[in-house]
């Protein structure tokens, strides 16, 4: 089958032919029709992720269609539409037993751990638990994010950030999550404030009801940025999202909070930007929440697809550029370079 595969680190990929994983008896094999380019795929080509083996083949958000199914499978079978998370749980470990799949503590990764979703196809173990049946309604391509870029924003307000109507919002950083952390957010009936550098992903957050702020750093970090966002939410966010990933997009989503405020870090801080300088005497004076989110769990798709079917959730409003499998080499390339088209990218095939 193709696949896209790097050698080395930060070496250009390549589209190979290779032999298909077995399908496990408690798996599924998926014959993936889209899948999307996300931050964290560049993340693990420049070797960012210490879990990943060369050669290896990327991509973590996916979508398609059941082609083989283990014999310990009951839930799914050959020719049914999927998608599942980016963390593939274990089932067993005390964390999935409480349902915080997310979180597992024997998790497998498409796209780092395990081969990914760069392919014609890919295997999903443990099927019974991780593979999620797709509604008919939703097209392949905006499914593709419901196992990360999206999932991971709904998962971040919702569960972590414990958003209510009428509390403001602050999302620093403006691609796929961020959008994505946007449209969650409006849809809750938040008022939300969207900071980047990018004049098209503000364009396209205040298409998505956003009220846009321009800055200076990176992805929304100077001090003037800050001080509007303070401004328009009328004294400080009641919920940060630094879904960029740097120590200075953490320092001032943290600095655009209220008191009693909540922070949640969903883009990845790696390599150099691993340990930002949280103010911890202000967190502790004016009893400020700093919450981690990672991926979305199990048990939240059936709400969030009941959302989508519904029109309550657009996450097709967040997709971007569409290309083909011939172009997903280039897309992961491209993501060394400063971004010139918002909103995620997708590979259908």
């Amino acid at each position: 089958m193709r696949a896209v595969r790097y050698q080395e680190f930060g070496a250009t990929p390549e589209i190979v032919d290779v032999e298909p994983t077995p399908c496990p008896p408690h798996g599924v094999v998926v014959q993936v029709r889209a899948t999307g380019v996300c931050r964290s795929d560049w993340h693990a080509w420049r070797g960012h992720d210490d879990s990943v083996q060369l050669p290896h083949v990327p991509g973590h958000e996916f979508a398609g269609v059941v082609s083989a199914v283990g014999a310990e499978v009951t839930a799914h079978r050959v020719g049914e539409r999927v998608t599942a998370p980016f963390v593939f749980a274990c089932g067993s470990c005390p964390e999935c037993l409480d349902g915080a799949t997310q979180v597992c503590t024997r998790q497998q990764q498409p796209g780092f751990t395990l081969p990914g979703s760069y392919a014609d196809e890919l295997v999903v173990p443990h099927a019974d638990l991780n593979l999620v049946t797709l509604p008919d309604a939703i097209g392949f391509a905006e499914a593709a994010g419901l196992g990360c870029r999206f999932g991971t924003a709904y998962h971040a307000l919702h569960a972590r950030g414990r958003i209510a109507a009428g509390e403001r919002v602050a999302v620093f950083g403006c691609g796929g999550v961020g959008l994505s952390a946007v449209i969650v957010a409006v849809a809750a009936g938040a008022r939300v404030v969207a900071v980047d550098v990018s004049a098209a992903a503000l364009e396209r957050a205040a298409a998505l009801g956003a009220t846009p702020v321009s800055s200076a750093g990176a992805a929304g970090t100077d001090g003037t940025a800050i001080a509007e966002v303070r401004a328009l939410t009328d004294g400080g966010a009641h919920v940060s999202v630094d879904a960029y990933g740097s120590r200075a997009t953490s320092v001032a989503a943290v600095a655009s909070l209220r008191p009693r405020g909540r922070h949640v870090q969903v883009g990845l801080l790696l390599d150099d930007e691993a340990a930002p300088a949280i103010p911890m005497g202000r967190v502790i004076s004016e009893e400020l929440e700093l919450l981690g989110s990672h991926g979305i769990s199990v048990g939240e798709y059936a709400a969030m697809l009941d959302d989508v079917v519904a029109g309550r959730l657009r996450p097709d409003a967040s997709l971007g550029r569409t290309i083909g499998f011939a172009d997903l080499p280039a897309a992961i390339e491209a993501m060394d370079r400063p971004a010139t088209d918002a909103g995620m990218t997708v590979a259908v095939f």
